[in-house]
């Protein structure tokens, strides 16, 4: 067992819980879940440390306006620094060190099934989180792998639909769907 293995099962190095966010371009629906769930963390208390990707990336993009002005459509993130972000391609190291990556879409899944099967097994969709993903004291390592993610059959209800080449309006409403999924798997978490 490796280091990160023995970390993980553990409940994440030092209690803490590594999240990787996972979306296609790495420019909106992760970029948002990402600063929600660090918020969301925050304010609870969690240790929880939250990285974001993308499947198919322009590397080193800063965040769309669009995407900057839905999250300052949510008032407890209109002051939360986002000004850092920059687009990053999903990498070996970014999965490896996640206890759980938390996907937008059910594509999202199949990439990592395909690309990185070692994780498969710790990777869902954000809403089959929020539905199936049991809150409690137990460690999460055990949560997860209890919901045999690796072998579950994935369905167009767990997508979160990418805003991309959307109005300003599609933005802020796919802020406001993660605003609400990200309070769900946050309560899941704590």
């Amino acid at each position: 067992m490796t280091e990160t293995e023995r970390a993980r099962a553990a409940g994440g190095a030092a209690g803490r819980v590594e999240l990787l966010v996972l979306c296609t371009g790495n420019a909106a629906r992760s970029v948002m879940a990402g600063f929600m769930l660090e918020y969301r963390a925050e304010e609870l208390g969690l240790p929880v440390q939250v990285a974001t990707a993308g499947t198919h990336v322009v590397a080193g993009q800063p965040m769309s306006i669009r995407t900057r002005n839905a999250l300052d459509s949510i008032d407890e993130l209109s002051s939360f620094l986002t000004s850092h972000h920059r687009s990053r391609q999903l990498g070996t190291d970014d999965v490896d060190r996640a206890d759980l990556v938390v996907a937008m879409e059910a594509d999202h899944v199949r990439f990592i099934r395909r690309t990185h099967p070692h994780a498969a097994a710790r990777t869902a969709t954000l809403r089959r989180l929020c539905r199936d993903l049991a809150p409690g004291p137990t460690p999460l390592a055990e949560r997860v792998a209890a919901l045999h993610l690796d072998e579950v059959e994935l369905g167009g209800w767990e997508d979160v639909d990418d805003p991309a080449g959307g109005t300003d309006d599609v933005y802020v409403a796919c802020a406001q769907q993660l605003w609400g999924l990200t309070e769900e798997l946050a309560a899941r978490l704590s």
